[in-house]
């Protein structure tokens, strides 16, 4: 624990009684801990509850995290600062992922006092994947172009059932206010976090009692991911609530604060009091629980187009797993797939070349970031006059941190070193791409 304790501690809000078991509940991004307000008052009654913010969300310090690791150390930093030593924690979209690392580094040995640290664990909207790579780079070039309003205004069709918005407007609009008012890099890195969590080859190894709870309308994290996280988790169980989508703490408050309040409570018996919980009348039930019915996904044929790489001579590091992971960062994972789609044997080998050595030797080198590599690598390509790489290479500078402005200046400074014709054809293509990258969906 020694290590959390030097990372800046999660703004936080803690309620309920001194003694009461702590229960965490963690946000979805874009929102703050008033997403939670509905569900304090009954959860109050039975534990001491601790909400945070994600950094630079509802007014947090605009510290950003680069992935969900590490706001699973905050999170923990947290509750070391409170000298809270067990807990159960339920968490929404992002909070959600935070809540599966911390069962998996459960699962590598954290014990305490003969019990695991963590208690009893709710994945609530969650996925073991959310969505692509892509799309949350994507995503944070959009914000990085165009501040967070697209975003914003996006809200209500991806947290909100149609119904839901047309009659609760004070609600949309408040959430609408909730993601402007985030800073835009806390928002950038949260979506990259994101883009790197997956955890479905780990899935087996989360030993606490889970709730993974879904809402039935959701199109951001869908009821087949619910289903691969029950089939991956041992002790899991999903419950399902009828007309809801992905801010289900939120539009439907009692349903959830009530599988919350059975699940937490029937999981942590060892720590919790007995708590009288009465059943539901058929009628008012708010969720169905349904059976895992996915077997678990493996991911190596995926990352490997199909085929494991091939054998590295002994006696050095095989570069290629490095490799694969900084290629699919910086290009994104659908380039990648198409690349490795297309590959045979005539060209399967030079494609192993360029991921072993362009991307695991050179592109991950500790010399140079990211950002200046795509300016390097924006001016060779200009000067070779390699339109087509210049193309992949403009959304990757993007997704690298790049500003459409600032690839301009690239540009701009390859006519009067690379020649003008050169420039005029570059400036055509990053165009195209920037237009592409850089225009939310309507």
């Amino acid at each position: 624990m020694s290590e959390t304790k030097t990372l800046p501690p999660l703004q936080h809000r803690i309620e309920g009684p001194e003694g009461a078991p702590v229960l965490v509940l963690g946000p979805a991004l874009g929102t703050t801990w008033h997403m939670w307000d509905r569900q304090v008052p009954e959860l109050t009654r039975h534990w001491r509850v601790l909400r945070y913010d994600l950094p630079g969300h509802g007014g947090a310090p605009a510290h950003p995290a680069a992935s969900v690791t590490d706001l699973a150390d905050r999170v923990l930093a947290t509750l070391d600062e409170l000298g809270v030593e067990r807990f159960g924690y339920g968490g929404c979209g992002i909070g959600a992922a935070v809540g599966a690392e911390l069962a998996l580094r459960q699962s590598d040995g954290a014990q305490t006092s003969g019990h695991g640290r963590l208690a009893a664990l709710a994945l609530i909207s969650a996925a073991p994947r959310f969505g692509t790579a892509d799309e949350y780079r994507q995503r944070g070039v959009i914000v990085r172009t165009n501040g967070l309003d697209p975003i914003a205004h996006s809200v209500p069709d991806r947290w909100f059932t149609p119904g839901f918005s047309a009659a609760q407007q004070a609600i949309v609009e408040w959430s609408v206010q909730m993601v402007r008012t985030t800073d835009p890099g806390c928002y950038i890195a949260a979506c990259e976090a994101l883009a790197s969590f997956d955890v479905r080859a780990e899935l087996g190894r989360i030993a606490v009692p889970t709730l993974v709870l879904a809402g039935s309308e959701d199109r951001v994290t869908t009821q087949a991911d619910a289903r691969v996280l029950v089939a991956g988790i041992p002790d899991a169980r999903l419950a399902l609530v009828p007309n809801t989508a992905h801010l289900a703490p939120v539009e439907q408050p009692a349903a959830v604060t009530d599988l919350l309040v059975r699940h937490v409570t029937t999981s942590w018996q060892d720590t919790v009091p007995a708590i009288s919980v009465p059943a539901a009348k058929p009628a008012e039930a708010p969720a169905q629980t349904l059976a895992p019915a996915v077997p678990p996904i493996g991911p190596i044929a995926e990352l490997t187009g199909g085929e494991a790489p091939p054998e590295v001579p002994a006696g050095r590091p095989d570069p290629y797993d490095t490799g694969m992971k900084v290629r699919r960062d910086v290009l994104g994972d659908a380039h990648v797939d198409r690349i490795a789609a297309g590959a045979d044997d005539f060209t399967r080998d030079f494609e192993d070349l360029l991921t072993r050595y362009a991307w695991g030797e050179v592109w991950s080198r500790p010399g140079i970031d990211r950002r200046t590599r795509s300016v390097i690598t924006l001016t060779a390509l200009v000067a070779g006059g390699h339109h087509d790489e210049l193309a992949f290479h403009t959304r990757a500078a993007l997704r690298n941190g790049l500003t459409p402005a600032e690839i301009k200046e690239v540009l701009l400074q390859t006519a009067v070193y690379c020649g003008v014709s050169a420039a005029n054809s570059a400036f055509r293509v990053a165009q195209k791409v920037i237009r592409q990258e850089t225009t939310p969906e309507r």
